[in-house]
């Protein structure tokens, strides 16, 4: 008890010698004190600030690890670490110091200020070196001949993606995950030969849409507050409302003999497409009309055993655009997009009037026949596990 106190004693009166401004007695001071109480680790922080102070910058590093041998997780001894390093000139490794701090208080709040304005300094260092390991990586590979997007979209984005200034977006379907298929946010029209057939006859299935619209309305909200879709959207402008609305040819499996019959040759362009038939799910074929000025916020489907096909059938100028992931494009009249809708994705109307897709669903190319038939007997049979009482 006596020696503690001695101890305590003399680490008081190394703290008061350094505080005065004698930094050389206080080192000496500490350094004693160290020697003699191995395990005290104020004495070997007060240590390691005299160092500093006296720019011995190892000194000062190898006194603090002492400190983060005793308490590896001393958020206060990792940051005075990367700070010494930083005065070392070893940025890179002081990175890995602050970057620890970082990842340690992520999730703690109200924290010092002393501790806020360290972890200020690293989230600086990181942004500097970001910014010096992208613009050599970039340096690097111009001379090498690469020209953004004009070899490969894929390598473009990758780049984007290690710089930070996109983020990964994966499948993450909502109901049913079928593994093993390409995260690709879009395809390509050229990759389905039957589109042609379908983009074809656009102006057919305008003029009958417009005169779907002229007469009795066949609309109604695409998301009601009873809708077995995911709920993302509770509370917004969208639910319960037309604002973004539909008038479905198929609705779950179901064809809609009315607005069948007012759509003929939007029936017999469907017909071409490769639909997904599962009782009671699929296929879903519907007009998807959107309001001015309305947004429909990021949200993921409810598989990726299917994509989602857009015809473009009343689009205004400036209409806005479709984000699937990194990459966002435009509708145009007449030319579809087709996208993985398990991967986050939103739409957006900025214009005036009011924006009309043709919107269906198709298998994933990739899939097998067998695959197509286990994953339809798969979801109807949690159908009928849904409805038993």
């Amino acid at each position: 008890m006596h020696e503690q106190s001695t101890a305590q004693n003399r680490l008081q009166s190394a703290i008061q010698t350094l505080q005065r401004g004698n930094i050389a007695q206080a080192k000496s001071l500490f350094t004693s004190l160290c020697h003699d109480h191995p395990h005290l680790t104020h004495a070997w922080f007060g240590l390691a600030y005299a160092c500093s102070n006296l720019n011995d910058f190892t000194a000062s590093i190898a006194a603090i690890d002492k400190v983060l041998e005793h308490e590896s997780k001393n958020i206060k001894a990792i940051i005075f670490k990367a700070d010494q390093l930083v005065y070392n000139k070893q940025e890179r490794m002081a990175l890995s110091f602050y970057e620890a701090a970082i990842q340690l208080t992520s999730k703690q709040q109200n924290l010092p200020d002393e501790i806020v304005r360290g972890l200020q300094r690293g989230i600086t260092l990181r942004e500097k070196y970001d910014d010096q390991y992208s613009d050599y990586l970039l340096s690097a590979l111009i001379k090498k001949g690469y020209e953004r997007g004009k070899i490969s979209k894929r390598f473009d984005e990758a780049l984007d993606i290690s710089f930070g200034k996109k983020e990964i977006y994966l499948q993450q379907p909502t109901r049913f995950y079928f593994p093993g298929l390409p995260q690709r946010a879009f395809f390509e029209r050229s990759e389905f030969p039957w589109l042609n057939t379908i983009e074809s006859k656009t102006p057919a299935i305008k003029f009958e849409l417009q005169q779907m619209l002229s007469g009795q309305e066949q609309f109604s909200p695409y998301l009601d507050s009873n809708s077995t879709e995911p709920n993302f959207v509770k509370h917004l402008d969208i639910v319960d409302s037309l604002n973004w609305s539909a008038a479905y040819l198929w609705h779950y499996g179901v064809l809609n003999d009315v607005v069948a019959e007012q759509c003929p040759n939007t029936k017999q362009a469907l017909d071409t497409a490769p639909l997904p038939y599962i009782g009671g799910q699929t296929p879903v074929a519907l007009f998807s009309k959107l309001k001015a000025g309305v947004k429909i916020p990021a949200h993921h489907g409810l598989l990726n055993a299917r994509l989602i096909c857009h015809l473009p059938i009343i689009v205004p100028k400036n209409c806005g655009g479709l984000r699937v992931g990194n990459e966002t494009r435009q509708w145009e009249e007449g030319k579809a997009l087709i996208f993985d809708d398990s991967i986050e994705h939103e739409a957006w109307n900025n214009s005036q009037e009011e924006r009309v897709v043709l919107l269906f669903d198709i298998w994933r190319p990739e899939l097998t026949d067998d695959e197509k038939r286990l994953i339809t007997d798969m979801l109807v049979a949690v159908d009928e596990f849904s409805e038993q009482e």
